[in-house]
């Protein structure tokens, strides 16, 4: 729900009153990841996708029905040999889909509200919501920040409220949406409740380090992931807003002294695109160092080897020099600073989701590298589809 933020906090805004299909549980080769969404307001606008076209319209059809008679129900989509091409997925994967009422004078519309305006902001924040359970609880929410204060709440055993914000808040830090099983009391072991978290933090971080003409069609790329993207030069003729206008943030000063003085995360990704050894070596002797995503390297071979041997003199261990991909990008035979942006942009993708680079015609490896198993048994609104 919260990867549609922006659309359904400016919905909440006009006062209109809509249904939320969040995917919940995925398995096998399902194409959206927990979490992504399809919305349906009163005048049957429709924005989001919870499968990427294969079982839109069935879920479209169940939002309708839930504003209509405002009862929250789990549906489960799956793949079926006697009938491949009916609603399901024909790519063999299953979801399951929470479709949740938000009507105008729904009792927990505050909660979504304050949701989805935190989230559209790019604010840190966790919703739970019961995804399987009794009836009367499936759908209930609450809004976890992340000193530990929340809104709303599951309507349960007293507990409940306070295990699923423990359980939210470490999910929420390490910025993961999945589900948490937990009993009706609250106690933390499977028995009855399944809880889905549903973490909003900010984007992650894209440092891209060397205001060159390759920089600039990084920088869009980079936007179009999803990242908040920083461009940083000590040359402030090349370092400028109208080379670089799509940039969030531009930093004239010396590469390695700003990467030891701005934050990073396990989510930051860092482009060294300068290839000068007075700029690139004390940089990536503090960036091999740090606990980032991706550290890569614009250059020649023979500048690799050169930037190599440098840093072994500057005192890296050959397991922080492990981390350095350098020449940066994968081999798409790119020429133009946009197709070596794509390439860039598709390794950073290979090292996060955990794909190998190879084309997948005729390839034995995985779609989805980062899926969960298919769910269990479904209890509540279960279909059987093709």
């Amino acid at each position: 729900m919260l990867d549609i933020a922006e659309e359904l906090n400016r919905w909440v805004g006009e006062g209109r009153g809509f249904a939320v299909a969040t995917v919940v549980a995925v398995g096998g080769s399902a194409p959206r990841p927990p979490g992504a969404a399809l919305a349906v307001d009163s005048d049957g606008t429709v924005i989001g996708s919870v499968s990427g076209g294969c079982v839109e319209a069935a879920v479209y059809d169940s939002c309708v029905q839930a504003l209509q008679d405002g009862t929250t129900v789990l549906e489960r989509f799956g793949y079926s040999d006697d009938d491949a091409f009916a609603v399901g997925l024909t790519c063999g994967g299953v979801i399951e889909v929470l479709v949740t009422p938000v009507g105008v004078d729904a009792p927990g519309r505050t909660v979504f509200a304050a949701a989805l305006s935190a989230a559209a902001r790019g604010e840190a924040a966790a919703v739970v919501r019961v995804s399987r359970g009794p009836a009367e609880l499936l759908g209930r929410a609450l809004l976890v920040h992340p000193d530990g204060s929340y809104e709303g709440g599951l309507d349960g055993h007293p507990r409940l409220d306070r295990t699923a914000v423990a359980e939210a808040r470490a999910m929420l830090d390490t910025g993961r949406t999945g589900t948490v099983e937990v009993s009706e009391s609250g106690a933390r072991c499977p028995g009855g409740l399944t809880l889905f978290v549903e973490s909003s933090v900010p984007p992650p971080r894209m440092i891209v380090f060397g205001a060159v003409d390759f920089a600039a069609a990084l920088v869009r790329t980079g936007k179009f992931l999803g990242y908040h993207v920083t461009v940083c030069d000590a040359r402030p003729v090349f370092a400028t807003r109208v080379r670089f206008p799509e940039a969030d943030d531009l930093v004239v000063d010396w590469p390695h002294r700003y990467l030891r003085d701005t934050p990073t995360d396990e989510r930051t990704v860092l482009c060294v695109l300068t290839h000068d050894a007075k700029f690139d070596v004390p940089l990536l002797v503090e960036a091999l160092r740090l606990p980032v995503a991706f550290v890569g390297a614009m250059g020649s071979r023979r500048t690799h080897e050169d930037r190599d041997r440098r840093l072994r003199e500057a005192g890296l261990t050959p397991r922080e020099l492990s981390r350095l991909r350098s020449p940066i990008g994968l081999d798409l035979g790119a020429r133009t600073p946009e197709e070596t942006a794509l390439s860039i942009a598709a390794e950073i993708v290979a090292a996060r989701r955990g794909g190998t680079g190879v084309p997948l015609t005729g390839s034995p490896t995985p779609i989805h590298h980062d899926l969960s198993d298919a769910p269990g048994p479904v209890t509540a609104g279960t279909r059987a589809v093709g």
